[in-house]
């Protein structure tokens, strides 16, 4: 922990590796301290080749017990690289979908601004409260929940009744507080999704309330580039800081970010640049099959003139897909628009993963 004994411990440690004949390391921070630096640059002053440098320090961020903190340090990178990983990592992990409570209903509930009796809070303060509730689930949807207890008591997370492959971050967070014995029963919308949705005013339904939602797990996220190095052997460091609110760990933001990068560039490593003929009454035209164009917008008219477009010359890489959609056709097998136009509706929702809002 002191910036000395920490250097000299981590080149004691590098040298030994280096004598017993290994060339190549992957380190791993786990500890806070003074000396974290010095004993990085004590390794780099090393002959060996660092693979990675994770740092997994636990940090607190804003005083919130519930934000999960992680740093990743990828090393050695040439000069330019760090700014691009870290731009499209930042983009990547802002598009990550994350599991919210989207609406609350009661019919006890007049308006949102009312109060009850026999509860402390408003009912505002209460769907804020059930907006800060983290949860963490792979459904694909909307789905049910439910809080039916009675007073009086404290109404935390752990009160409601999800479904079974939902799961609550942090049990203890405060809905609510029952001052009387009273029924306090509400029901729930949960909803997967990516981005935010604010709450419009025409969107209140018998006794529904909508939430003002954050679908992204991400809360916040940091990246500084560190050169070293001389002339033309300069090399820089990426230093990646980034907070979860629970329902996923940074370490698994970082992943899912990287695979959506991956999917995304992955259709133009088979790019085959082909001039496909087609005929119709004004004579002959050439469709350069690297454009893309809008599936839904053409759909109707390529039905009608199945017979005269080689429908199977043009692949799904081609049309404006997101990556999950793209991928769950892949894994059907489904590789051309002449494949695509074969399936049903009843077909693509037999798909793994594939949705009726697709």
């Amino acid at each position: 922990r002191g910036t000395p004994i920490a250097a000299q411990t981590a080149a004691n440690a590098i040298r030994t590796v280096v004598d017993q004949g290994m060339q190549r390391a992957e380190v791993m921070i786990k500890g806070p301290g003074l000396g974290r630096d010095a004993a990085l640059r004590a390794i780099r002053r090393s002959d060996i080749l660092l693979n990675f440098v994770w740092d997994v320090t636990p940090m607190a961020h804003n005083g919130c017990k519930r934000l999960y903190y992680g740093r990743f340090i990828p090393s050695p990178l040439m000069k330019g690289q760090a700014n691009k990983i870290g731009i499209a990592i930042r983009r990547a992990l802002g598009e990550i979908e994350g599991t919210c409570i989207t609406r609350a209903k009661s019919d006890k509930i007049p308006h949102e601004y009312s109060t009850i009796v026999g509860i402390q809070e408003s009912v505002h303060e209460i769907l804020m409260n059930l907006k800060e509730i983290v949860l963490r689930s792979n459904l694909y949807g909307t789905h049910d929940a439910s809080i039916c207890v009675k007073g009086p008591r404290y109404v935390t997370a752990q009160d409601i009744i999800l479904p079974l492959s939902v799961k609550i971050i942090d049990n203890t967070q405060h809905i609510a507080s029952l001052t009387e014995p009273i029924d306090f029963c509400i029901e729930l919308q949960i909803e997967r999704n990516r981005g935010y949705r604010i709450k419009t005013p025409n969107n209140f339904q018998d006794g529904s309330y909508p939430i003002d939602t954050v679908f992204i797990p991400v809360r916040n996220v940091n990246h500084s580039i560190h050169s070293y190095g001389n002339g033309n052997e300069k090399q820089e460091i990426l230093f990646l800081e980034i907070w979860t609110n629970g329902s996923l760990t940074p370490k698994e933001a970082l992943q899912e970010a990287s695979q959506s990068l991956v999917d995304l560039f992955i259709p133009f490593l088979h790019v085959k640049e082909k001039n496909l003929h087609l005929e119709n009454n004004q004579g002959r035209f050439t469709l350069p099959l690297l454009t893309f164009f809008t599936f839904h917008d053409r759909l109707t008219k390529l039905r009608k003139n199945k017979k005269e477009i080689a429908l199977k010359s043009i692949f799904i890489d081609q049309l404006e897909f997101t990556p999950r959609i793209y991928n769950c056709l892949k894994r059907s097998n489904i590789h051309t628009l002449l494949d695509l136009l074969n399936n049903s509706q009843e077909d693509l929702m037999k798909m793994e993963h594939f949705r009726i809002e697709d």
